[in-house]
């Protein structure tokens, strides 16, 4: 596994900051970007302060927010080093976690998790997920509740390479 530093963690990276409301920033911070976010390193980790987190350049980067988060608020973010992960390779080290009550699916990684992806292949399925959770026309042509059917259906989609439609059609 890569090792990531303040000369690589802003290249190609997933990674969930928590919000950490206590820092306060340095008059001399490390760094500012064209996008006015402010950086703080430390010998464990980065400190971020910025008004805009997810899509950042070409980094995935969430925020683990203590309140409601909205975009353009400026917060502080805390990451250590270890937390940081490669999205451009082939390396299957995430992890999709379902919500069935929120009806949605969001991407993690976890040592633990028996069925991993590439980041490519985990943002495709959590994009299908969320698609479907969308949609309830299709359940009307089963007598099974919706609710159960999603979740076999959902449990079979990540655990194997069939479609979501190749799924709904075999239980038929």
């Amino acid at each position: 596994m890569k090792t990531y530093n303040q000369t690589n963690f802003f290249k190609y990276t997933f990674c969930k900051f928590t919000q950490d409301t206590s820092f306060e920033f340095p008059e001399n911070s490390n760094y500012k970007s064209k996008s006015d976010s402010t950086y703080f390193y430390t010998k464990e980790g980065v400190y971020r302060k910025s008004n805009h987190w997810g899509r950042v350049a070409n980094c995935r980067w969430k925020l683990i927010s203590k309140e409601d988060y909205k975009n353009q608020q400026i917060v502080v973010g805390f990451a250590k080093w270890t937390s940081f992960y490669p999205i451009n390779s082939t390396e299957k080290i995430f992890f999709i976690e379902v919500n069935f009550d929120h009806k949605n699916a969001f991407l993690t990684v976890s040592e633990k998790a028996i069925n991993k992806f590439s980041f490519s292949e985990a943002q495709k399925k959590i994009k299908d997920i969320n698609q479907f959770f969308k949609s309830d026309k299709w359940a009307t042509y089963y007598e099974e509740d919706i609710n159960i059917l999603r979740r076999k259906i959902i449990s079979e989609y990540l655990t194997s390479n069939k479609t979501i439609q190749e799924i709904k059609l075999g239980l038929k």
